[in-house]
């Protein structure tokens, strides 16, 4: 194999950045493993993650009282954690959220169920369209927690 003598400064701009970028790169890779909610009234808020979104409930490990919790896909789990008092201010950038392939049935099941949902800006309805192709919408469990549903995973 010849290397012609203009592309050398090419390839060793190549083998500098395989090079530096090796040394920061991460050893090792995370997935979710669950995301926790405090919530007031768990048979309300519990029974809308597993009625509206279809989570199936699984047994807490040491069957304590004050916890429901519900597996994402096998490969996650929402864990909601009973307690007297919740901070009463919610804020959409803080959110559960689940991606389905199936976006547009889901917003069929929620409309045929007059269950409300919003786009990012807060438009009752309404999906908001990401630049990247993403469709996006959100709702609110019986506590006002919000949870995105996107179709980010197609």
């Amino acid at each position: 194999m010849v290397i012609k003598r203009a592309s050398l400064p090419y390839l060793m701009l190549i083998v500098l950045l395989c090079i530096g970028s090796y040394g920061t790169s991460q050893s090792f890779s995370f997935k979710i493993d669950h995301y926790s909610m405090i919530v007031e009234d768990l048979s309300i808020t519990g029974d809308f993650y597993e009625d509206v979104l279809g989570l199936q409930e699984i047994p807490h490990p040491a069957n304590a009282e004050g916890f429901r919790w519900f597996s994402i896909d096998g490969a996650a789990q929402l864990h909601l954690i009973r307690k007297d008092l919740v901070s009463p201010e919610k804020n959409k950038s803080v959110h559960l959220c689940l991606s389905t392939s199936k976006l547009s049935s889901f917003i069929n099941y929620l409309k045929e169920n007059k269950i409300d949902f919003w786009d990012w800006p807060g438009e009752l309805g309404a999906i908001t369209n990401r630049e990247d192709g993403v469709q996006q919408i959100y709702l609110k469990d019986p506590e006002g927690n919000w949870v995105e549903i996107n179709n980010a995973s197609q």
